[in-house]
């Protein structure tokens, strides 16, 4: 962010800290062609959720918890018990909180109180003139972003060589609507401004008298009027610095907010200038949480301890005994909550099938070209820059891809030609009968997706060979498989497959920006299956058998259907296996779709679900991570046979043979920081869908390619839409912030939290919850915060802390 100059008198960098810190409170929003979920909350993680109340609260009017109505039901419904309430109590360490179990049932039983946002100064000239500025607001700067940073989707594309606020500027002074409104000399108001955003800021902040105690939340609350476009501009402040620059897009969003606000304000001063003195004091004061915001966090900190008692029954219960022998089949999935289905059903086909989970990119940091495409896809977590770039075919299938990518320009040119101003009409009248048999067969759904089925992906530039084996030897010790392997072992990344659907890329993985994960399954299995790779890996400890071949799969998680990509890795002698692998895979499918279809509205039947992925009107094809509620590393024993619902992200992880516990720092800093942001997500979808949500699909437009509106205009939605998270009759998210349990030592734990203090926020402030799993797979220990662990019903009181000896 760049440093305000300013000749008021005001502190220049402590205005430019309050531009920062509004900034970032802001959570960042995806493009929906590389959908990926975020935490919404992820600017406040440093705060406890009583506290983020009172913050949102007043920048927003939105609650961070439930209606008090919800938890009540499930108080008398004996799913919340006493013991649950007095735990969740007892852990509260505010002065608000209830005096005893008596006064926080009692509270439970009233009604949520009403909250709103302290207004802003488009709020009080509205109530003022009977105008609704703030609709009118979000409209103009909607309509102008929408063109502004179009993805492709307009055929006449905004110029954006003067940035954001130069841009906007240039509309802004030749829009006659805010003044037809009422708003005399907005044109020239415009016009007027500074040249530059943070003068433009500093100025407007200089003549509406904001003292700097003020300047955050109403900054932050600035922001948040703009909706889902502040957070696309978050998001490219996230990338540029991902790759260490800079984006001043969100700065210059700020400053045209408070120019539509100086403008009302010199419209209208005399008419609200009081109810302006209070609403400075109100954003001058500390964000301190009320009794009502601590009420609110107890309750759910005890809806999260009754989820955790019967996930810990549930691991705590007998296992079956597992085979010694070598397994018939080895299957390795996504760590994504669906796969927990699948894998159990596949382990119930055949006790002597083995699967893993790892996160889905399988560790390779992919930007990925594929076949007949002028574009490369980063094949990974948006945590990570990606540090190998890979592509479809070999030199053999050249010809091939450079006519295939010729066709798809041709393609996409005869669209746009359909689409413009000049032969829209003509054409639909000349060509529109050609298309009735195709639109038929769309909406009767007679044809579906079918699976991405590219030449065999490669390096490119290939790698050498001492990058390559030390590649697979971290791959394989991440995943905790360094012996007894397979004759078959399956890398099966995952996808989805739906039509009709703008969110559908977030069906696909929540993590890697929307792309199935078939071609990092397919890197790796080829990675794996090279000799020279296999050598070289003997030294290190790791000796793959001879007969041992890896193969890439796709996981369709609407369908239950799995890809193998056989010709990747063709192989006589494993045909029997291959063979074998098919008829697993596809008897659990059966049984994944059976499970799954319970939880989906009108979906009955074995074609049901594949019926529901090429439904046009199907609004809920899937419910994706919706219930997600755990997070688990420990070996696959420790949950082998145990229903955990498609509610579990599992990951294996076996610390005995973690050198240095180099991979637990992984798996605590990566993968549980993504399933943070995924459980997130679904929880500010659920709790806050107005200002979290992405509202109703059937109001959904595409906007610039980027996002969706409801209607034909306004803010950008961002989040999950509301059949996401409800069916029309209940929840279908129980909000939890998620519950992660490791098997490993609480000491390595307790140094790796030292390390990485946005880690440990997330854990000491309770966005997250952590537990130790002792020897038996049990949870044994919860982290109390302040690098302290509890013990759980262990033979000690539960509620003494015990601080770790590092």
């Amino acid at each position: 962010m760049m440093n305000v100059e300013t000749s008021s008198g005001r502190d220049s960098l402590e205005l430019d800290a309050a531009i920062d810190c509004a900034a970032r409170a802001i959570p960042p929003v995806w493009p929906l062609a590389s959908s990926v979920a975020v935490n919404p909350f992820l600017g406040q993680t440093h705060e406890s959720l009583a506290t983020v109340g009172a913050r949102l609260e007043r920048v927003a009017g939105a609650s961070v918890a439930m209606p008090r109505s919800w938890y009540q039901e499930r108080i008398v419904s004996g799913v919340i018990t006493d013991r649950d309430l007095s735990d969740a109590l007892a852990s509260a360490s505010s002065a608000f909180r209830p005096a005893d179990l008596a006064a926080l049932k009692s509270a439970a039983l009233a009604s949520t109180p009403a909250i709103s946002a302290v207004p802003t100064i488009a709020d009080l000239a509205a109530e003022a003139s009977g105008i609704d500025w703030p609709g009118l607001i979000a409209e103009r700067f909607g309509s102008w972003a929408a063109g502004y940073f179009d993805e492709g989707q307009a055929l006449w594309a905004a110029p954006r060589a003067k940035g954001a606020y130069g841009a906007w500027r240039a509309v802004a002074t030749h829009d006659l609507t805010p003044e037809i409104a009422g708003l005399s000399g907005f044109a020239t108001h415009v016009s007027e401004a500074p040249e530059h955003a943070p003068e433009a800021i500093a100025s407007v902040a200089q003549r509406i008298a904001l003292p700097a105690e003020a300047l955050e939340t109403y900054f932050h609350q600035m922001l948040m009027t703009l909706g889902g476009w502040a957070q696309y501009a978050r998001y490219r402040l996230w990338r540029a610095e991902l790759g260490e620059g800079n984006d001043e897009t969100i700065t210059d969003f700020l400053a045209i907010r408070l120019i539509w606000e100086a403008a009302l304000f010199n419209r209208y001063e005399d008419q609200i200038c009081v109810r302006w003195g209070v609403v400075v004091a109100s954003h001058a004061s500390p964000v301190m949480p009320t009794a009502d915001h601590v009420i609110d966090a107890i309750l759910q900190e005890a809806s999260e301890r009754a989820a955790q008692r019967i996930l810990a029954e549930t691991l705590a219960a007998p296992r079956n005994g597992s085979a010694e022998s070598r397994p018939a089949l080895q299957a390795a999935f996504c760590i994504d909550v669906r796969s927990e289905v699948f894998r159990r059903a596949l382990e119930s086909v055949n006790p002597d099938i083995q699967t893993l989970g790892f996160a889905g990119f399988f560790g390779l940091t992919a930007s990925h070209r594929c076949f007949a495409s002028d574009v490369n896809e980063l094949r990974l977590p948006v945590l990570l820059n990606p540090g190998l770039t890979t592509c479809s075919g070999g030199p053999q299938d050249a010809a091939a891809d450079q006519s295939a990518r010729f066709k798809a320009r041709a393609k996409r040119a005869w669209g746009r030609f359909k689409l413009a101003a000049v032969s829209s009409f003509a054409f639909v009248e000349a060509s529109g009968p050609v298309y009735a048999g195709k639109l038929v067969s769309d909406a009767l759904g007679l044809h579906g997706t079918p699976a991405p089925n590219d030449p065999a992906p490669r390096f490119d530039p290939a790698l050498d060979l001492a990058t390559r084996t030390k590649a697979a030897e971290t791959v394989l010790r991440a995943m905790s498989l360094t012996t007894s392997f397979a004759r078959l072992v399956l890398l099966a990344g995952h996808g989805a497959n739906v039509v009709n659907n703008p969110h559908a890329s977030g069906l696909h993985c929540g993590a890697c920006g929307g792309y199935s994960g078939e071609v990092n399954a397919r890197l790796l299995a080829v990675l794996l299956n090279d000799p020279e790779v296999r050598r070289g890996l003997v030294p290190q400890g790791i000796e793959i058998p001879a007969d041992t071949l890896f193969l890439g799969a796709l996981h369709d998680t609407t369908t239950d259907a799995v890809t193998l990509y056989s010709g990747d890795c063709p192989s006589a002698a494993h045909v029997p296996d291959l063979n074998n692998a098919r008829t697993w895979l596809a008897a659990a499918g059966k049984i994944a779709r059976g499970e799954r279809a319970l939880r989906l509205p009108r979906a009955a039947g074995e074609g049901s679900l594949a019926r529901r992925s090429r439904d046009w009107a199907e609004v809920r094809p899937e419910w994706a991570l919706a219930g997600c509620k755990a997070f688990i590393a420990a070996p696959r024993r420790r949950t082998a046979g145990k229903t955990l619902e498609g509610r579990a992200f599992l990951h294996d992880y076996d610390w005995k043979i973690d050198r240095g516990f180099g991979v637990l720092e992984l798996i605590l800093t990566a993968p549980v920081v993504v399933a943070s942001w995924i459980s997130l997500q679904y929880y500010g979808s659920t709790v806050a869908p107005k200002l979290f949500g992405g509202g109703n699909k059937l109001l959904h437009n595409v906007t610039g390619g980027m996002g969706v509106v409801e209607g034909n205009g306004g803010l950008l939605r961002a989040g999950l839409p509301w059949q996401s998270v409800h069916d029309g009759e209940r929840y279908v998210h129980e909000p939890l912030r998620l519950s992660v349990c490791i098997e490993a030592p609480r000491e390595a734990m307790t140094e790796i939290l030292k390390r990485h203090d946005s880690v440990r926020a997330l854990f000491d402030n309770r966005w997250l919850h952590l537990f130790a799993l002792d020897e038996a797979g049990q949870m044994a220990w919860r982290y109390a915060g302040d690098l302290q662990w509890s013990a759980m019903n262990v033979g000690s009181d539960p509620g003494i802390p015990l601080k770790m000896a590092v």
